[in-house]
């Protein structure tokens, strides 16, 4: 997803200025948040019944806000506003609370809650991380593989060593596979499935140590530190932009001075 950049061939107007002013983000950011709490209130029966319909209503006006602020880009940016994924996000968590939440469509209605995640587009550091997260998805798509792999090869090695004294943690690849991924997680592993599978087979531990040492310790840090990487790099990049930008706007600056003392000669 990037972000929205106008033509800077194209003149600038007052409502694109409007938009992408800091206080026009932050009051948009602070709708979101505060239509965020309406939402959790309406999981309340006991608050629904003291203000059900004023908190219905505030909700209402929160979704007219995202509305006319969609409409407003629309006029703004024109085609361009669909240059930018991030507007398109925008745009499609605001249709999805268009639809009626009649019968049979009441799923509508508890997706509503992902209008929070407008918070990701609206602040340039939120996004920054899921840029970088995106950014990462080829290289981790490497590492699942290998995930995959180390996976595959463990439940078969599971199912075979222990499937037969632990039908409900290794009787088949599945359950292997799932009782593995427990392990790795570190959750419940030692006392909840090892220890009692050492006291069968003492040995077990030569297993489940270098598989917990490969998961959990290596792979796993793998991932987060592509992710690290990918969200540097796109710091960067936005760092560098901002730079050119800035630099720009000086050269400009510059020109129009020297045109200004060119005259007066």
């Amino acid at each position: 997803m990037t972000s929205l950049q106008t033509d800077t061939a194209a003149p600038r107007t007052r409502l694109q200025d409007f938009l992408e002013r800091p206080r026009t983000r932050d009051a948009i950011i602070a709708v979101i948040l505060f239509n965020a709490v309406l939402l959790g209130l309406e999981t309340s029966p006991r608050i629904m019944a003291a203000a059900g319909p004023l908190i219905v209503a505030l909700d209402t006006a929160c979704l007219a806000i995202f509305v006319a602020e969609i409409a407003a880009k629309l006029v703004a940016y024109r085609l361009a506003f669909f240059r930018s994924g991030w507007n398109v996000f925008d745009a499609a968590i605001v249709g999805i609370a268009l639809f009626p939440a009649g019968q049979g469509l009441s799923v509508l209605r508890a997706l509503r809650i992902l209008r929070v995640l407008r918070v990701i587009s609206a602040a340039p550091r939120l996004r920054r991380v899921v840029e970088g997260f995106v950014t990462a998805l080829p290289g981790m798509g490497s590492v699942f593989l290998l995930m995959a792999l180390i996976f595959y090869i463990g439940a078969v090695m599971a199912t075979k060593l222990f499937g037969a004294a632990f039908p409900e943690w290794f009787g088949d690849l599945g359950r292997s596979a799932y009782s593995l991924f427990q392990i790795m997680t570190l959750e419940s592993w030692s006392m909840g499935i090892v220890r009692p599978v050492m006291d069968v087979y003492p040995y077990a531990w030569a297993f489940f140590v270098p598989f917990i040492m490969v998961t959990t310790f290596a792979v796993v840090n793998l991932l987060v530190g592509l992710i690290v990487n990918s969200m540097q790099d796109a710091h960067a990049e936005e760092t560098n932009a901002a730079t050119d930008v800035f630099r720009d706007e000086v050269l400009l600056r510059l020109r129009e001075i020297e045109r200004r003392l060119e005259r007066r000669d």
